[in-house]
Protein backbone atom coordinates (compact mmCIF):
# COMPACT_ATOMS: atom_id res chain seq x y z
CA UNK A 1 0.00 0.00 0.00
CA UNK A 2 2.87 2.54 0.59
CA UNK A 3 4.49 4.75 -1.92
CA UNK A 4 7.43 2.62 -2.87
CA UNK A 5 10.49 3.45 -5.22
CA UNK A 6 11.89 -0.78 -6.13
CA UNK A 7 15.22 -0.28 -7.96
CA UNK A 8 16.99 -3.14 -9.42
CA UNK A 9 20.88 -1.99 -10.30
CA UNK A 10 22.41 -3.68 -12.65
CA UNK A 11 23.43 -3.35 -16.32
CA UNK A 12 20.04 -1.87 -16.99
CA UNK A 13 18.46 -0.24 -14.18
CA UNK A 14 15.29 -1.20 -13.36
CA UNK A 15 13.26 1.26 -11.64
CA UNK A 16 9.21 0.76 -10.48
CA UNK A 17 7.58 3.73 -8.89
CA UNK A 18 4.10 3.04 -7.44
CA UNK A 19 2.31 0.73 -4.82
CA UNK A 20 -1.01 -1.58 -4.84
CA UNK A 21 -3.11 0.08 -6.93
CA UNK A 22 -0.94 2.13 -9.86
CA UNK A 23 2.89 1.27 -11.18
CA UNK A 24 5.01 2.78 -13.41
CA UNK A 25 8.40 1.45 -14.76
CA UNK A 26 11.25 2.50 -16.66
CA UNK A 27 14.64 0.59 -17.27
CA UNK A 28 17.90 2.97 -18.19
CA UNK A 29 21.09 1.35 -19.56
CA UNK A 30 23.26 2.12 -16.63
CA UNK A 31 26.57 -0.13 -18.04
CA UNK A 32 28.14 -3.04 -16.17
CA UNK A 33 30.60 -0.85 -13.95
CA UNK A 34 28.81 -1.60 -10.52
CA UNK A 35 28.82 -4.92 -11.74
CA UNK A 36 32.48 -5.20 -11.94
CA UNK A 37 33.05 -5.11 -16.00
CA UNK A 38 34.60 -2.01 -17.64
CA UNK A 39 36.96 -1.18 -14.11
CA UNK A 40 40.05 -2.29 -14.18
CA UNK A 41 40.30 -4.21 -11.16
CA UNK A 42 36.38 -4.52 -10.94
CA UNK A 43 34.70 -7.89 -10.04
CA UNK A 44 31.58 -9.23 -8.99
CA UNK A 45 30.30 -9.41 -5.11
CA UNK A 46 32.45 -12.88 -4.18
CA UNK A 47 34.78 -13.86 -1.95
CA UNK A 48 37.79 -11.93 -2.31
CA UNK A 49 35.98 -9.09 -2.89
CA UNK A 50 37.19 -5.56 -2.03
CA UNK A 51 33.11 -4.06 -0.42
CA UNK A 52 33.95 -0.95 1.91
CA UNK A 53 36.45 1.38 2.10
CA UNK A 54 37.03 3.86 4.38
CA UNK A 55 39.95 6.75 3.91
CA UNK A 56 41.98 8.54 6.35
CA UNK A 57 41.55 11.62 5.34
CA UNK A 58 44.94 13.42 6.81
CA UNK A 59 47.41 10.31 5.12
CA UNK A 60 44.49 9.37 2.29
CA UNK A 61 45.62 5.73 3.77
CA UNK A 62 42.38 3.32 3.00
CA UNK A 63 41.30 0.75 5.42
CA UNK A 64 39.65 -1.89 3.30
CA UNK A 65 37.16 -5.21 3.96
CA UNK A 66 37.22 -7.64 1.53
CA UNK A 67 34.43 -10.34 1.21
CA UNK A 68 35.49 -13.59 3.10
CA UNK A 69 38.56 -12.10 4.86
CA UNK A 70 41.22 -13.18 2.21
CA UNK A 71 43.71 -10.89 0.49
CA UNK A 72 41.20 -8.80 -2.12
CA UNK A 73 41.33 -9.98 -5.70
CA UNK A 74 39.42 -6.85 -6.71
CA UNK A 75 36.59 -4.18 -6.12
CA UNK A 76 33.17 -5.53 -6.81
CA UNK A 77 30.42 -2.77 -6.89
CA UNK A 78 29.61 -1.27 -3.19
CA UNK A 79 33.33 -1.30 -3.02
CA UNK A 80 33.86 1.19 -5.53
CA UNK A 81 30.64 2.89 -4.33
CA UNK A 82 32.22 3.12 -1.10
CA UNK A 83 35.94 4.12 -2.06
CA UNK A 84 34.26 7.15 -5.02
CA UNK A 85 32.57 8.49 -1.47
CA UNK A 86 35.69 8.15 0.15
CA UNK A 87 37.69 9.77 -2.38
CA UNK A 88 35.39 12.80 -2.62
CA UNK A 89 35.00 13.46 0.79
CA UNK A 90 38.89 13.47 1.39
CA UNK A 91 39.15 15.65 -1.86
CA UNK A 92 41.09 13.56 -3.63
CA UNK A 93 38.86 13.98 -6.58
CA UNK A 94 37.18 17.07 -7.37
CA UNK A 95 32.63 17.00 -8.34
CA UNK A 96 33.40 15.87 -11.91
CA UNK A 97 35.69 12.99 -10.69
CA UNK A 98 39.07 14.52 -11.78
CA UNK A 99 41.77 13.24 -9.55
CA UNK A 100 43.88 15.66 -7.76
CA UNK A 101 47.71 15.20 -7.41
CA UNK A 102 48.19 17.03 -3.82
CA UNK A 103 45.21 17.02 -1.24
CA UNK A 104 45.07 20.04 1.37
CA UNK A 105 44.30 18.45 4.55
CA UNK A 106 43.50 20.74 7.65
CA UNK A 107 46.95 20.56 8.75
CA UNK A 108 48.87 21.12 5.35
CA UNK A 109 48.91 19.69 1.52
CA UNK A 110 49.35 16.02 1.37
CA UNK A 111 51.43 14.77 -1.70
CA UNK A 112 50.70 10.45 -1.22
CA UNK A 113 52.29 7.76 -3.14
CA UNK A 114 48.46 5.87 -3.38
CA UNK A 115 47.89 9.26 -6.07
CA UNK A 116 49.78 8.61 -9.53
CA UNK A 117 50.01 8.96 -12.72
CA UNK A 118 49.41 5.01 -13.74
CA UNK A 119 49.62 2.96 -17.45
CA UNK A 120 46.14 4.69 -18.27
CA UNK A 121 45.92 8.21 -16.52
CA UNK A 122 45.94 8.90 -12.84
CA UNK A 123 45.05 6.62 -10.02
CA UNK A 124 44.36 5.56 -6.93
CA UNK A 125 46.07 2.63 -5.16
CA UNK A 126 43.32 0.58 -2.99
CA UNK A 127 46.00 -2.14 -2.09
CA UNK A 128 49.34 -2.94 -2.90
CA UNK A 129 50.48 -5.43 -4.55
CA UNK A 130 52.54 -7.54 -1.87
CA UNK A 131 49.18 -7.32 -0.25
CA UNK A 132 46.93 -8.21 -2.72
CA UNK A 133 45.66 -11.80 -3.73
CA UNK A 134 46.73 -10.96 -7.24
CA UNK A 135 50.29 -10.28 -7.06
CA UNK A 136 49.33 -6.69 -8.53
CA UNK A 137 48.33 -2.78 -7.40
CA UNK A 138 44.11 -3.02 -7.01
CA UNK A 139 43.52 0.59 -8.25
CA UNK A 140 40.90 3.03 -9.42
CA UNK A 141 41.73 4.71 -12.02
CA UNK A 142 39.98 8.18 -13.05
CA UNK A 143 38.66 6.02 -16.67
CA UNK A 144 37.09 3.92 -13.86
CA UNK A 145 35.61 6.73 -12.07
CA UNK A 146 34.25 8.22 -15.24
CA UNK A 147 32.38 4.78 -15.83
CA UNK A 148 30.95 4.75 -12.67
CA UNK A 149 29.51 8.35 -12.77
CA UNK A 150 27.81 7.62 -15.94
CA UNK A 151 26.33 4.32 -14.52
CA UNK A 152 25.11 5.97 -11.09
CA UNK A 153 24.20 9.43 -13.36
CA UNK A 154 21.83 7.20 -15.45
CA UNK A 155 19.99 5.51 -12.37
CA UNK A 156 19.50 8.81 -10.97
CA UNK A 157 17.89 10.66 -13.97
CA UNK A 158 15.82 7.92 -14.61
CA UNK A 159 14.72 8.24 -11.37
CA UNK A 160 14.71 12.08 -11.67
CA UNK A 161 12.62 11.69 -14.60
CA UNK A 162 9.93 9.52 -13.14
CA UNK A 163 9.50 11.60 -10.08
CA UNK A 164 8.71 14.89 -12.50
CA UNK A 165 6.90 13.07 -14.91
CA UNK A 166 4.32 11.81 -11.97
CA UNK A 167 4.52 15.26 -10.25
CA UNK A 168 5.89 13.51 -7.07
CA UNK A 169 8.15 15.06 -4.46
CA UNK A 170 11.11 12.53 -3.45
CA UNK A 171 9.70 12.90 0.15
CA UNK A 172 6.70 11.64 -0.61
CA UNK A 173 8.72 8.00 -1.32
CA UNK A 174 7.06 5.85 1.77
CA UNK A 175 9.85 3.38 1.18
CA UNK A 176 12.87 2.50 -1.42
CA UNK A 177 13.11 -1.30 -2.42
CA UNK A 178 16.59 -2.34 -3.56
CA UNK A 179 16.59 -5.80 -5.38
CA UNK A 180 19.69 -7.47 -6.99
CA UNK A 181 22.36 -9.54 -5.19
CA UNK A 182 24.58 -6.37 -6.06
CA UNK A 183 22.29 -4.27 -4.23
CA UNK A 184 22.37 -6.18 -0.73
CA UNK A 185 26.00 -4.95 -0.32
CA UNK A 186 25.36 -1.07 -1.08
CA UNK A 187 26.11 1.48 1.60
CA UNK A 188 23.23 3.82 1.99
CA UNK A 189 24.90 6.54 3.59
CA UNK A 190 28.03 6.60 0.48
CA UNK A 191 25.41 5.88 -2.03
CA UNK A 192 23.64 9.00 -1.54
CA UNK A 193 26.98 11.21 -1.30
CA UNK A 194 28.02 9.61 -4.73
CA UNK A 195 24.51 11.24 -6.17
CA UNK A 196 23.54 7.26 -7.05
CA UNK A 197 20.18 7.27 -4.67
CA UNK A 198 18.02 9.97 -3.51
CA UNK A 199 18.66 11.96 -0.30
CA UNK A 200 15.94 10.25 2.20
CA UNK A 201 16.00 9.01 5.60
CA UNK A 202 17.83 5.56 5.82
CA UNK A 203 15.02 3.43 7.25
CA UNK A 204 13.42 4.06 4.26
CA UNK A 205 15.69 1.93 2.70
CA UNK A 206 15.25 -2.11 2.17
CA UNK A 207 17.49 -5.04 0.76
CA UNK A 208 15.53 -7.73 -1.27
CA UNK A 209 18.11 -9.33 -2.29
CA UNK A 210 17.90 -11.18 -6.09
CA UNK A 211 14.07 -10.43 -6.29
CA UNK A 212 14.44 -11.38 -10.15
CA UNK A 213 15.35 -14.93 -9.10
CA UNK A 214 13.04 -15.59 -6.27
CA UNK A 215 10.72 -14.44 -8.94
CA UNK A 216 11.24 -17.01 -10.88
CA UNK A 217 11.24 -19.84 -9.23
CA UNK A 218 7.90 -18.95 -8.07
CA UNK A 219 6.45 -18.35 -11.07
CA UNK A 220 7.76 -21.70 -12.22
CA UNK A 221 6.57 -23.71 -9.14
CA UNK A 222 2.84 -21.99 -8.69
CA UNK A 223 0.39 -20.79 -11.21
CA UNK A 224 -1.10 -18.66 -8.43
CA UNK A 225 2.22 -16.73 -8.50
CA UNK A 226 2.27 -16.97 -12.62
CA UNK A 227 -1.18 -15.28 -12.45
CA UNK A 228 0.19 -12.41 -9.46
CA UNK A 229 2.71 -11.78 -11.79
CA UNK A 230 0.58 -11.63 -14.68
CA UNK A 231 -1.76 -9.15 -12.67
CA UNK A 232 1.11 -7.06 -12.10
CA UNK A 233 2.32 -6.44 -15.12
CA UNK A 234 -1.09 -5.71 -16.01
CA UNK A 235 -1.42 -2.81 -13.63
CA UNK A 236 2.38 -0.96 -14.69
CA UNK A 237 2.53 2.03 -17.26
CA UNK A 238 5.94 1.84 -19.07
CA UNK A 239 8.01 5.15 -19.25
CA UNK A 240 10.20 5.03 -22.52
CA UNK A 241 13.25 6.98 -21.55
CA UNK A 242 14.69 7.67 -24.75
CA UNK A 243 11.57 8.84 -26.23
CA UNK A 244 11.64 11.74 -23.22
CA UNK A 245 13.56 14.86 -24.16
CA UNK A 246 14.40 15.55 -20.20
CA UNK A 247 16.06 12.48 -19.86
CA UNK A 248 19.74 13.41 -21.27
CA UNK A 249 19.02 17.07 -19.36
CA UNK A 250 19.25 14.55 -16.09
CA UNK A 251 21.38 12.27 -17.29
CA UNK A 252 24.14 15.87 -18.20
CA UNK A 253 22.95 16.95 -14.66
CA UNK A 254 23.72 13.68 -12.71
CA UNK A 255 27.34 13.44 -14.28
CA UNK A 256 29.00 15.38 -11.17
CA UNK A 257 29.41 13.87 -7.74
CA UNK A 258 26.79 13.77 -6.04
CA UNK A 259 25.32 15.89 -9.30
CA UNK A 260 24.66 19.49 -10.49
CA UNK A 261 22.14 20.30 -8.37
CA UNK A 262 23.05 20.11 -4.99
CA UNK A 263 19.11 20.26 -3.74
CA UNK A 264 18.12 17.55 -6.34
CA UNK A 265 16.04 14.90 -4.98
CA UNK A 266 16.57 15.70 -1.66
Amino acid sequence: DKLSLFLDIGTNGEIVLGNSDWMMACACSAGPAFEGAGVSCGMPATIGAIEDVTINSNTLEPTIKVLGDIPPLGSCGSGMISVLAEMLNTGIIDKAGHILKAVSSQQSVVSNSRVRLGEHGAEYVLCWAADSGTGEDIVLTEVDINNLIRTKAAIYAGITVMLKKLGIKPSDIEQVLIGGAFGQHINIEKAIQIGLLPNLPWEKFQFLGNTSLSGAYNVLLSQQAQQQAENIAHKITYLELIADNTFMDELMAASFLPHTNSESLV
